[in-house]
């Protein structure tokens, strides 16, 4: 068979292997409400859920729970999905037929009992009809098994894979898939360019290995069959079933369910099939007479079999029957079947298979399929088969209804089988032959194996009372002479550790975070480095916005009741207002004396710009018109203008005559209308009212000019209308839609705000400003670049005016952004402030300055969270006033979520909190509200017990108090929705070798599904243009519509008559076309709406080839249709990097073209001469100090030199200069001396000279591996128009303030969703530069485009809240803090208040004992005593609190002493390590410490390595022993705690499948003996699901090393992954390993990057990062361990400061 295959079949599994380490591991759905579109391979699934550990073979209803609780968990994610069998894929299982009989009742139960959609029709993954699918529902990935069942399997997964690549769909593995409460991760493949060109190679020989592999499978099959069924073909047995199907309708014909049915047919069609089988040995038997004395012992008697069919008809009324509940107390028997039922049981499982897939073949006959999950129970057959083989004595009564329903199987049977005479159904054993094994335990008992003792180790402590009080009674608590308690003496410690102070206070993160500068050093070059540092800071901040800095001066807090007192006693104006007022009047007569005297200058040249060249002109005026700040002045220029766009618009339309016209004039023209009418109506005189009606009329708009002014002669009117040539030729209205959009006026309050100085705010801002006066907060949601940070400035003045000690903290979610931040608020505030004092400070993990004695910080929220929780920084902590949370959203983001909780929960004063996207504000503002409420009772309570001590009150702490005084506990939410600038979206397609754009109108991403469900989404805005363009097509499709008069734009009541169109007018026109074409829909008229939507579609071509080639001829096209600067978005390190080098290679081919061909040759030349000249003048110079005689003639040689040399430098300067359309720099944008300084901050960094060299081109890319600086290379360059094309990562999306023209989208990705997409577009439209942004889709399916269009943005939802560490900290918190009350109610909040348990009262029970198992845990590590206090090394497994649970290990291996055994020295009193001994060290920490997985599949690639050893090796004997023993007790403390846990499951949806909802209830059935027996096991089964019972589970195999989570109760909220436990290997669902990443011990070993790349397949970027983080970890030891020795040549620490500075060492060189 095998010689006919072309041998791609290993090229494609070599393909496969080699790219699995490259996979990323990340999760599936991004935040999605609902997700991208997927599939999952339903074979694939299936094969993941049979191989799992738990599951006992036969066991079907356990099977479809796992099946169901995994389509569960990714629906309740936001999956959303279709799962597909392949037909071609069924004849992998025709060695297992049982395994064919379960996916064919796998595929029905799924179609007929949920409502997801499975595809079955397709024959392979190869055919036709299979790509045109996918080419048109787009998935954007698949879900897919990388090892099948056998070789044939796993090839056919193979074809799967590349055949998926091929058409640009991804490969997400099932292998090593994890899950938490809101993600699922998983391995995820892509599709890349040589992955779809393998396929286009090679398709040929794929498509002939396919076809062999078919083939082949296809012999097996007949070959088996052969075996069984002798003469009977696939399709004889076919016919049989159908036969025993009709004959059992005609014994049954009022319909039955699918139990009895396939129970009846099966048996009936297997015993005549055996019988058969039985003749057919006889006969051959009688020709061979020599072998039947060997095979007549191997073989089962027909009475056997009957025999074992009527347990088998037993077995399947017991499941009609007795409940879930009392099945999943079924006792477990190990024993194993006899070799001999091997044949009878793949003969049976052959018949359930044709009996089953031909069930809809009968038709007419009501068949139930709801219990289809429940058609097979192997280990309750076993149960039933050992009972009656070793009753001894026993006979039991199976009791009336099991006995009934019995009989009449096994009738039906014996009516059904026609070929023989089938026994009676009673005895039920009629032979003697045993069909189980004899084995000396044959039953699974429960109490064999002893579960731990189960109770709490009783605590007094406050904090745990108060949190817990409410359910401790009903806990078992251990008593105090328990083994457990009393063994808990003083922490045993190894004697290495005498001299270790173990309880000394750590310094915490932020000691340890690298000062930039030392606040109390007075070195000049230290000093000079600040300085330098400060006006840098300055010069960012500028480039983020042109404000002049403001000095504060402290003004003190001002009580609220004066303002009002003022405002209402101002009656009678005083001397002192008078003069007041007469000097204001007299200062803006100057000014506008000023203001005229400049437009008397400027005029003139104005003016003759305009009737040179219009547009420019026109330019240069709007500059005046917005610097310019008197009314009266603006007026004249205005009409200025008007008459130039009037004078022009007649020239323009003489000299086209009747062909189109350019109505560019036009709109300039209305656009001074609007002007002078909106903002300055009355200043007109009456002649100005004329000239304006003369421009209407003149457009044709006369309608509009009678309105304002009525012209006295008709006559003259008609004339006019006659002869005028000028008109635009539509109406008004329509006009001013689709040519004038983006410039109709905005809705802009007239009226200042005291409390604003440069900008008149909107009333929404006011709001935001009243609630920063009322020392209120506030969630406030609005667009991105809509304004809402300025409440933030003002919040932090309003702070700095106030006192020199309030604090506001401003938490940002990334390290770009804090920067960003503290160089804005360097640059818009400078204050007086007493020494040591500053404005503002900034710390991160990477570096801090002034973090502390500052009054604006600056931060990340993990350092935040550090000092909140600090217990001896509680006093700082006070002195906060306000705290700013800018992208609040990313509470509910991927990494770092619950620590944005922790912040808002721990804070006790005001905030506000920022975000552009969350679809569920108010439930998050309810949420703070209520932690809000709590802190006002905890603040009355404090109140009243410190008001005895006010008279000993200190100055500092009296302003603390009277701050904490003021505060209002409101939390207000302020929702602005409307966007200053339109978008407008436009597709990107290669045709003809050229890249083409269309419109993409936003209907064309709706459907009439989706209208009709959701309606339009509430964030679908459509420019006023577009809302014409709907208006149109309605009307083309449907010429009768009833509204088309109503609606028409001229006649809408909004917009009629109207000189002056305005933004909000537009936006009330969208919103009636919007509900008219709802109605459409609702009215039965969805035809119609479907052609609108379809015309409203783009015309788009997809490409085949790699779309990213022409990623160059993009950009060009961009700067040609003038829509740069832009931003390019892609998703992989390497194509962000690629494509930004790309376009710069493009811009220099198209220079080299262009160059003369002599000029490189005169500029080597020049430079030579240049050269010589510098030295003959530095010779000159030198003798010319030497003598002094002669000097006239030596100073005329000097001064010819430098003449020379200064032409010679313009000369060489012109010829090396680049042409203005080979770079994108505009040079005019940044002086030379800012380049340069920006320059030179990189010269050292990594990819300093690329950025350098890219920048001169005007091109820039942006990362998040890349350092500080180079980001700020290029933010800087970009803001200030130097950079215009900047290619980034998602790292720009959140808040970084880089507006630009058009945003791009050239690459898809799963971190491309709803939220990223809106946070990323909305950077398009500069605020105050452009009235419109462009979003461009560049590769990207047209599926995912609508989706993101139309997608919500997700809803925040909670997280796990708590861990073990953070127990731990919060504990540390409460008995060490400055203030206890405070500490012990901060506490108290983070536990009470998680967003997972808001207005869940189970949630918060199940944290509860998740707390009290955590202090279990604390306790018995000795890291806390039991009144609560921190004992041990607690300081050190909370300062390693980022790396749970590997910190509790680390410091669970140094007590144990295993690192003192490690590190001894060379020789007896050195102090230094041999290499090996690092390597070592490395190596453990390695198994700790930034931990990543290769999938499992890749052990089996044959791949060299040139440099690293890529697989990490185990730990060392010893640490390894330690680790088990560690694991195996946290395990046991585990499984008791989930069994307490248990009692919060809801048992009604545990006797549930998950998601068909199908019940498995009912009373249990007491009247039958037999059931008692056999269902007796009801001890240790209180945590184990019900379903997961089936197969023999029991709590202790909760006790097995990765238990899956599917064993555990479901709706208790809690499994493996809370437990601290670190298992040395990862084993996926299927039970192979997964092999750590040995990359930090190879870095360690060889040092170089370029290896970590080529053998680890990690991208250097990302192995800079993780490489960071893990000698930061190094480090973090190091330091902690030198604090708590005393002992200063201890070995251990020694070791850990060596190992910190040589891998230091190594990674500064990369």
């Amino acid at each position: 068979m095998e010689e006919h295959y072309t041998g791609i079949l290993e090229e494609m599994s070599k393909l496969i292997l080699e790219n699995m380490p490259k996979a990323d591991y990340s999760s599936l759905f991004n935040d999605f409400v609902e997700s991208e579109f997927f599939l999952i391979d339903g074979d694939s699934l299936l094969v993941t859920c049979v191989c799992e550990k738990s599951l006992e073979p036969g066991q079907s209803l356990h099977f479809f729970y796992l099946v169901e609780r995994y389509l569960l968990d990714v629906i309740s994610k936001g999956g959303h999905f279709a799962i597909v069998f392949f037909k071609d894929a069924e004849y992998a299982y025709f060695r297992v037929p049982e395994l064919l009989t379960l996916r064919t009742a796998l595929i029905m139960h799924l179609q007929k009992n949920t409502a997801i959609d499975v595809w079955t029709e397709f024959s392979g993954c190869l055919s036709e009809e299979w790509s045109i699918t996918l080419s048109q529902s787009c998935p954007y990935f698949l879900i897919l098994a990388d090892e099948g069942l056998n070789d044939q399997q796993t090839h056919l997964f193979n074809f799967l894979v590349i055949q998926s690549w091929a058409a640009k769909v991804n490969i997400a593995l099932f292998s090593g898939q994890t899950s938490d409460i809101i993600r699922l991760y998983a391995y995820f493949m892509q599709s890349s360019y040589s992955k779809q060109l393998f396929f286009k190679q090679f398709e040929r020989e794929i498509m002939i290995d396919y076809k062999t592999l078919i083939q082949q499978l296809k012999k097996y099959r007949d070959l088996d069959l052969t075996t069984l069924f002798g003469d009977l073909t696939f399709n004889n047995m076919v016919e049989k079933a159908c036969e025993m199907m009709s004959l059992l309708r005609q014994l049954w014909p009022e319909g039955s369910d699918i139990q009895r049915a396939l129970c009846v047919t099966s048996c009936s069609l297997f015993l005549e099939m055996y019988h058969s089988f039985l003749e057919n040995r006889e006969k051959k038997a009688s020709k061979k007479m020599c072998k039947v004395k060997q095979q007549q012992g191997s073989c089962l008697t027909l009475k056997d079999v009957e025999d074992f069919c009527k347990l088998h008809c037993l077995s399947v009324v017991f499941h009609l029957h007795l409940p879930l509940s009392q099945r999943a107390c079924s006792r477990f028997v190990t024993s194993d079947w006899i070799k001999d039922l091997k044949t009878v049981f793949k003969m049976k499982q052959w018949c359930e298979y044709f009996i089953l897939s031909n069930v809809h073949m009968i038709e007419f006959w009501s068949l139930d399929l709801l219990h289809l999950s429940d058609f097979s129970d192997e280990p309750l057959l076993k149960n039933i088969a050992f009972y009656y083989e070793n009753a001894e004595g026993l006979d039991l009564k199976v009791g009336d209804t099991i006995m009934k329903e019995y009989v009449h199987l096994w009738d039906t049977v014996s009516k059904m089988v026609g070929k023989f005479e089938v026994g009676n159904s009673f005895p039920l054993r009629t032979t003697e032959r045993h069909f189980l094994k004899k084995t000396a335990s044959p039953v699974k008992e429960s109490s064999q194996e002893k579960m731990p003792n189960l109770g709490f180790i009783p605590m007094s402590c406050a904090l745990v009372d108060e949190f817990t009080g409410d359910i401790l009674k009903d806990l078992p608590f251990l008593k105090n002479d328990d083994p457990i308690v009393s063994s808990l003496v003083k922490h045993k410690e190894f004697d290495e550790l005498v001299h270790w102070h173990s309880h000394r206070p750590l310094s915490d993160d932020y000691d340890r975070t690298k000062a930039n500068f030392n606040e109390y050093t007075r070195d000049p070059r230290y000093l000079k480095s600040v300085q330098k540092y400060h006006v840098f800071q300055r010069f960012y901040g500028n480039s983020l916005e042109s404000v002049s800095s403001k000095l504060i001066i402290t003004q003190g807090a001002k009580p609220k009741k004066d303002c009002n007192k003022s405002r209402s006693t101002k009656t009678r104006e005083t001397k002192a207002d008078i003069i007041t007022r007469e000097n204001k009047k007299r200062l803006n007569a100057k000014e506008e004396q000023k203001e005229e005297q400049k437009w008397n200058t400027l005029s003139s040249s104005i003016e003759k710009e305009m009737k040179r060249n219009l547009s420019s002109g026109m330019k240069k005026l709007e500059e005046f018109l917005k610097s310019c700040k008197c009314n009266s002045v603006k007026v004249q220029a205005e009409k200025v203008g008007l008459t130039a766009c009037l004078t022009a618009w007649k020239e323009h339309c003489r000299a086209e005559g009747e062909t189109t016209k350019d109505f560019s004039i036009a709109v300039d023209m209305m656009k001074r209308i609007h002007s002078l009418l909106d903002k300055h109506s009355e200043l007109l005189q009456e002649a100005d009212r004329k000239l304006i009606a003369r421009c209407l009329t003149c457009l044709g708009f006369h309608e509009l000019a009678n309105s304002l002014y009525p012209t006295q002669d008709e006559a003259d009117d008609i004339k006019m209308k006659k002869r005028n040539k000028y008109s635009v030729g539509i109406g008004p209205v329509r006009f001013q839609l689709q040519y004038m959009g983006h410039h109709l006026i905005r809705e802009e309050r007239k009226d200042p705000d005291p409390r604003v100085q440069d900008f008149i705010p909107d009333t929404w801002q006011r709001e935001l400003l009243d609630v920063v006066d009322n020392n209120e907060s506030a969630v406030i949601v609005a667009p991105t670049s809509s304004g809402k940070t300025y409440a933030s400035y003002y919040c932090m003045e309003k702070v700095l005016k106030e006192s020199d000690e309030g604090v506001v903290v401003y938490v940002s979610p990334t390290k770009a952004l804090v920067n960003q931040v503290a160089a804005t608020v360097e640059n818009r505030y400078t204050k007086i402030l007493p020494a040591g004092q500053v404005v503002c400070g900034v710390f991160t993990r990477d570096y801090r300055h002034d973090a502390l004695n500052c009054q604006v910080l600056v931060t990340v929220p993990a350092c935040f969270e550090i000092l909140l929780l600090a217990p001896h920084r509680q006093s700082w902590v006070k002195r906060i006033r306000y705290v700013i949370f800018d992208e609040v959203h990313c509470l509910g983001g991927e990494i770092g979520a619950e620590i944005w909780e922790h912040l808002l929960v721990t804070i006790r004063c005001p905030f506000l909190a920022l975000s552009a996207t969350i679809s569920n504000p108010q439930h998050l503002t309810e949420w703070l509200q209520s932690v809000k409420r709590y802190w006002k009772q905890v603040d009355s309570a404090m109140g009243k017990r410190t008001f005895s001590k006010r008279n000993s009150v200190s100055r500092g702490s009296h302003h603390e108090d009277q701050g904490q005084t003021r505060q209002s506990y409101k939390v207000r939410l302020v929702i602005y929705g409307e966007r200053y600038n339109d978008l407008e979206k436009h597709i990107c397609s290669v045709r003809q070798g050229d890249v083409c754009f269309e419109y993409f109108h936003p209907c064309a991403a709706l459907t009439i599904d989706h209208i009709e469900k959701y309606g339009f989404p509430s964030d679908l805005a459509f420019s006023p243009r577009e809302s014409i363009q709907l208006y149109d097509a309605m009307l083309q499709v449907w010429k009768s519509w009833p509204q088309a008069q109503n609606l028409c734009p001229e006649n809408f009541t909004h917009l009629k008559n109207k000189i002056v169109i305005k933004k909000s007018d537009a936006r009330k026109y969208e919103e009636s076309l919007k509900e008219e074409f709802t109605n459409w829909i609702k009215n039965g008229n969805e035809e119609q709406a479907r052609m609108v939507l379809q015309k409203l579609s783009p015309n788009f071509h997809d490409y085949s080839g790699r779309m990213l080639d022409f990623f160059p001829h993009l950009v060009e096209k961009l700067r040609e249709m003038d829509k740069l600067p832009a931003l390019f978005f892609l998703f992989k390190l390497n194509s962000v990097e690629g494509c930004a080098e790309n376009a710069c290679d493009f811009l220099e081919v198209k220079e080299e073209k262009k160059r003369p061909p002599k000029a490189d040759k005169e500029a080597h030349v020049m430079a030579n001469r240049l050269r010589k000249v510098k030295k003959s003048l530095e010779k000159q110079q030198k003798i010319g100090d030497e003598k002094s005689q002669k000097p006239s003639r030596r100073l005329d040689q000097s001064i010819m030199s430098e003449a020379e040399r200064d032409y010679l430098l313009k000369s060489l300067e012109k010829n090396l200069e680049i042409p203005q359309d080979c770079t994108y720099a505009d040079q005019k944008a940044i002086d030379d001396k800012s380049l340069q300084m920006v320059f030179r901050r990189v010269d050292n960094q990594r990819k300093g000279d690329t950025l350098k060299q890219l920048a001169r081109r005007g091109i820039g890319f942006h990362h998040s591996s890349m350092s500080a600086k180079e980001k700020q290379l290029v933010e800087i360059l970009f803001r200030k128009g130097f950079i215009r094309v900047v290619t980034a990562t998602g790292t720009l999306a959140l808040g970084i303030n880089m507006p630009c023209k058009s945003v791009v989208f050239a690459q898809n990705s799963v971190y491309l969703d709803a939220l990223n997409f809106r946070q990323m577009s909305g950077r398009a439209g500069r605020r105050g530069q452009d009235l419109l942004g462009d979003v461009y889709f560049f590769d990207i399916p047209l599926p995912k485009i609508e989706k993101l269009i139309k997608s919500k943005v997700p809803e925040l939802r909670g997280q796990f809240p708590l861990s073990i560490s953070l127990i731990l900290r919060l504990m540390l918190l409460a008995s060490k803090a400055d203030d206890p009350e405070d500490g012990k109610a901060k506490a108290l909040s983070v536990l009470r208040h998680s967003l997972l348990s808001f207005k869940h009262p189970r949630v918060t029970d199940m944290l509860k004992l998740y707390f009290l198992y955590s202090l279990q845990f604390l306790v018995k590590e000795g890291h806390i005593d039991q009144e609560g206090n921190p004992t041990g090394f607690a300081g050190l497994v909370s300062h390693l609190h980022y790396h749970e649970p590997s910190n509790l290990v680390f410091v669970n291996f140094l007590v144990r002493g295993l690192f003192h055994n490690l590190c001894q020295p060379t020789h007896e009193g050195s102090k230094h390590f041999s290499e090996d001994i690092m390597e070592k060290l490395v190596l453990v920490l390695a198994n700790l410490f930034g931990r990543k997985y290769i999938p499992a599949k890749f052990q089996d690639a044959n791949v060299k390595f040139y440099q690293s050893k890529v697989f990490l090796d185990d730990l060392p004997e010893d640490f390894s022993e330690a680790l088990l023993e560690y694991n195996t007790q946290v395990t046991e403390d585990f499984a008791a705690f989930l069994q307490i846990v248990s009692r919060l499951a809801d048992m009604k949806q545990e006797y549930q499948l998950p998601l068909s909802k199908i019940e498995f209830t009912g009373k249990d059935r007491e009247d039958s003996p037999l059931v008692s027996h056999l269902m007796s096991c009801r001890e240790g089964r209180t945590a184990v699901s019900p379903f997961v019972c089936l197969s023999g589970n029991f709590d202790v195999d909760l006790l097995r090393p990765g238990v899956s989570d599917n064993v555990v109760l479901h709706t208790i909220g809690i499994n493996h992954t809370q437990a601290p436990v670190l298992w040395p290997h990862r084993f996926d669902s299927t039970g192979r390993k997964l092999p750590l990443n040995a990359y930090a011990l190879d870095f360690y070993k060889h040092g170089s990057l370029v290896g970590l790349e080529q053998d680890n397949r990690i991208h250097q970027g990302e192995a800079y990062h993780l490489l960071k983080d893990f000698y930061l970890t190094i480090k973090s030891i190091s330091v902690s361990l030198r604090e708590l020795c005393e002992n200063e040549d201890d070995n251990v620490v020694l070791a850990f400061e060596q190992l910190s500075e040589s891998f230091h060492e190594k990674f500064e060189k990369v």
